[in-house]
């Protein structure tokens, strides 16, 4: 027992033995028979002799290490998800925000030239950099886009060796031990990418002056057992990639907080504290796992468990953008509920050669539908006033006009997401902040798919 931890508690308690008074649920740590910190609850209730002397307790403790384990884990989740919840609502609106602030930026960059040109640039990456941490907020929100694909992690792991070793440097081994027989995994190609790649380079500051990491792959089957102590993930089979460094390791204050976004041990501009953060965001969005096993002086593994793929497919490699901005002709309807970025899309979508009919929501958008205006295209936000999604609103049109294409547009990606955590993979969908190009080359890419 822990005595000089809660010193007031374990005093009052001592009080009421002190007074023969009875007493229930009595918590406090204990060291199992293993040598594992643990927790332990007691009662029991003063007994006294026929002449009402006192001689004892009469009562029993039992070990509630797994139950205050859950419960932990359990508020842990529910915090997690009030930030998640709190984050991704903001990522919305500030992306909606940076598609216009991008999109204008880009547009001035084609009519100005020497010094205003160079200013102009400067703000450009700039906004690209506030793009990128919403989009990193919104990993650990589970609110980004996935492309989910049948993955070889062996294959990725390999692939990324000359990357990975760069980006350690010279100070630092990194040794591989790829899983034989490993399975497939589903999740995204570039989300696992960047994992890997962000715990290596956190390892890496973990041991500054230098060490050794190893990259490790293994097939896993989570049991009951395993989940009791785990609640977040689902009893099944799992691919492994684990990452473990030599390094001084985390203590257990450091270790409670490692997953919580802005959280970080760097100094000030050393870190934003989103790396573990987004990867834990990016694993629970995939149904798969995060786990962190560390202690001082021995070093830190973190394991992300991936879900088995149900079936092999084919690796794909998406093909390079092309250097020219595709241009059309077709008709576009555009549904979208800022006006701001209404205005932005269209004027670009008309500089691109298209004929476009603008709508704030998804009644207006069903309107125009029910007429007889000829519509190639529907591109529409997907969380919008007026009671309909962008979703149901693809739905609705596809009933009325079954060959009209679909592309979708969000800054906030929840409700383009699956149950599974994924888009449907016959959707197109373009997210926010974007450039003209990537506008251009969504929309015919969207207009070329088949029916």
């Amino acid at each position: 027992m822990d005595l000089e931890e809660e010193p007031e508690k374990w005093r009052r308690h001592f009080a009421l033995l002190e007074r023969r008074e009875p007493f229930r649920g009595f918590a406090y740590k204990i060291t199992r028979a293993d040598g594992s910190a643990g927790f332990a609850e007691t009662s029991g209730k003063p007994i006294f002799d026929a002449a009402g002397t006192f001689i004892g307790y009469r009562g029993g403790a039992r070990d509630m290490t797994v139950q205050h384990e859950t419960e932990a884990q359990l508020q842990q989740a529910q915090k997690m998800a009030a930030v998640g919840q709190l984050t991704g609502g903001i990522a919305h609106d500030f992306n909606n925000l940076l598609t216009v602030v991008i999109g204008s930026l880009d547009l001035a960059l084609d009519q100005v030239q020497g010094e205003t040109r160079a200013t102009i640039e400067t703000a450009v990456r700039a906004s690209q950099k506030a793009a990128d941490l919403v989009h990193r907020l919104l990993a650990f929100s589970r609110r980004q886009a996935l492309r989910p694909e049948t993955l070889d992690l062996n294959r990725l792991t390999t692939g990324m060796g000359d990357l990975l070793r760069r980006s350690a440097g010279a100070n630092f081994e990194i040794a591989m031990k790829l899983g034989p027989g490993l399975w497939p995994a589903s999740a995204d190609r570039g989300q696992v990418e960047n994992a890997l790649l962000n715990l290596v380079i956190n390892a890496r500051d973990a041991m500054p002056a230098g060490g050794r990491l190893l990259i490790k792959t293994a097939n896993k089957h989570l049991d009951e057992e395993y989940v009791a102590h785990n609640t977040e993930v689902a009893v099944g089979d799992y691919v492994m990639l684990a990452v473990t460094d030599t390094g001084s390791g985390m203590p257990p204050d450091v270790l409670e907080r490692a997953l919580e976004p802005f959280f970080t041990t760097k100094e000030i501009g050393k870190g934003s504290g989103l790396g573990l953060s987004v990867i834990y965001g990016f694993a629970k969005q995939s149904r798969g796992h995060l786990k962190i096993y560390s202690e001082v002086g021995h070093g830190t593994t973190v394991r992300l468990y991936l879900p088995r793929a149900v079936a092999a497919g084919v690796e794909t490699i998406a093909p390079p953008a092309p250097a020219a901005r595709p241009r059309g002709g077709e008709i576009i309807l555009v549904v979208e509920d800022h006006a701001d970025v209404r205005s932005y899309v269209v004027a670009q979508l008309r500089d691109l050669g298209y004929l476009v009919i603008e709508a704030e929501d998804g009644p207006q958008a069903l309107k125009i539908l029910d007429t007889e205006a000829p519509i190639d295209l529907l591109m529409t936000d997907m969380v919008m006033p007026g009671g309909m999604t962008g979703r149901q609103l693809a739905e609705a049109a596809k009933l009325r006009r079954p060959r009209l294409k679909a592309l979708f547009t969000s800054g906030h990606s929840e409700d383009v997401v699956a149950e599974d955590g994924a888009l449907d993979p016959r959707a197109q969908f373009l997210a926010k902040p974007y450039t003209r190009q990537d506008l251009a080359r969504k929309v015919r890419q969207a207009l070329g798919m088949p029916d």
